[in-house]
């Protein structure tokens, strides 16, 4: 079933067959699917949405996707990030609300995307550009761990700023603040990633490799919303020996 929101809601899920750490991963085997098949039946299966499309630069991943039934778009040119890519597939279509879901994580939440979508459907103002997720961390260790993405917010959760480092730095250990993790799942109107894909990237962006900095950079404001789901990033053979023994 479609969404009840009136907006038009799509997904996209960008799909780079090359990776560094683990080149191919979107074509391995997840228990008699591939990584990117199982990724976008979950999407499907949430309901949110009119249609959910694959945008690649692979032949491979394309005809998988095409195999079975499903949407996959060619992206015409070479890109250094996910929205990039989705911004070039979607800047004719006739859309509200794009929602970037990960290829290389198949465990899909619907309730935390409801959420995100939510967030549009209270803006009657329209002041919120993109809303993501974040979930909070307790383990020392994740906090320190440059490659979690930590995100700080004011207190209507709006976003402040994305750092590898753990922000806000503990002067007082005794204040019992809680570090978030930000967890790379974005709700973006078109028009706001529209303006991304055209603004040059800053010195922020480009010094922690961040790209929701930009975002932050030229004014725009991304909601953040809360979760407890974790799902597993497929990004090393590990990673998906961990989704087989889940599935």
């Amino acid at each position: 079933m479609a969404n009840t929101l009136p907006l038009k809601i799509i997904a996209m899920i960008p799909a780079r067959y090359e990776a560094s750490r683990f080149p191919g991963k979107l074509m391995q085997d997840l228990n008699g699917k591939t990584v990117i098949r199982r990724t976008y039946e979950a999407a499907v299966a949430t309901g949110l949405f009119d249609k959910v499309y694959v945008v690649t630069d692979s032949d491979v991943i394309s005809e998988e996707i095409e195999d079975f039934g499903g949407i996959a778009i060619k992206s015409k040119k070479e890109h250094e990030c996910g929205s990039d890519r989705i911004a070039e597939a979607v800047e004719h279509m006739d859309v509200d609300i794009v929602v970037n879901v990960q290829g290389d994580e198949p465990l899909i939440d619907r309730d935390s995307l409801a959420k995100l979508l939510q967030v549009f459907q209270n803006d009657k103002e329209g002041k919120i550009d993109l809303a993501s997720l974040k979930t909070a961390m307790h383990d020392a260790e994740e906090i320190t761990n440059p490659n979690n993405v930590k995100v700080i917010t004011n207190k209507d959760n709006l976003a402040l700023y994305f750092s590898r480092f753990p922000v806000p730095y503990p002067r007082d250990p005794n204040s019992g603040v809680t570090y978030f993790k930000h967890i790379g799942v974005y709700a973006f109107r078109k028009q706001a990633l529209m303006d991304f894909h055209k603004l040059p990237m800053l010195k922020l962006e480009a010094t922690e490799k961040i790209e929701a900095i930009r975002y932050l950079e030229y004014g725009k404001n991304i909601m953040m919303v809360e979760t407890d789901f974790r799902g597993i990033g497929i990004d090393t053979p590990e990673d998906l020996e961990k989704a087989r023994k889940f599935f």
